[in-house]
C-alpha cells in the first residue's frame, strides 16, 4: 500500500511548483527517484525551468519523459513502481498501490483547497489513510 501525503499551504502564498523544488532538494537526500506526473504541457514547462533555476548554487537534474534520470517529468506514469510520485493533476492517483510515496501540493486558494479535498475524499475510498502537513 502506497504512502500518500498531502502539504497544504495553510498561510503561505507559496506556490505548486517551488514548493514540489523545495521538497525535492530534500527528499534527494537519499537515492530517491521522482516521477513529476502532469498532464498540463504549461506546467510541466514551469516544472522543468524551475528545476533548472531554483536553486542558485545547484539545479536538480531532471529529464522530460526519460525513465532513466532520477527526476522525471511526464503526462504518462512511470512503468516501474520504485517512484515517489508528485500528483499535479486534478484526481487522486488510483493506481497508487504501485508506488511507494504519492505527494500532493495543496497551494493556499480555494479552488486548490476544494481540488485537494476531492483528492483527500478519493483516497480515502481507496482505502488509505494520507498523511496531511500544514506548512
Amino acid at each position: 500500500m502506497a504512502k500518500v501525503s498531502f502539504y497544504l499551504f495553510e498561510k503561505s502564498p507559496e506556490r505548486q511548483v517551488e514548493s514540489a523544488c523545495r521538497l525535492s532538494r530534500k527528499i534527494l537526500r537519499q537515492p530517491e527517484r521522482l516521477w513529476f506526473w502532469c498532464d498540463d504541457a504549461a506546467l510541466r514547462q514551469q516544472l522543468d525551468e524551475r528545476l533548472w533555476s531554483f536553486d542558485e548554487a545547484s539545479f536538480i537534474p531532471h529529464g522530460i519523459d526519460q525513465p532513466n534520470a532520477q527526476v522525471c517529468i511526464s503526462a504518462q506514469l512511470p512503468k516501474q513502481n520504485d517512484w515517489i510520485v508528485f500528483n499535479f493533476n486534478h484526481q487522486a492517483l488510483e493506481q497508487c498501490a504501485q508506488f511507494s510515496h504519492i505527494i500532493e501540493i495543496i497551494e493556499n486558494n480555494e479552488a486548490a483547497k476544494i481540488i485537494g479535498r476531492e483528492k483527500f475524499k478519493q483516497y480515502r475510498r481507496l482505502g488509505i489513510a494520507p498523511q496531511t502537513h500544514k506548512l
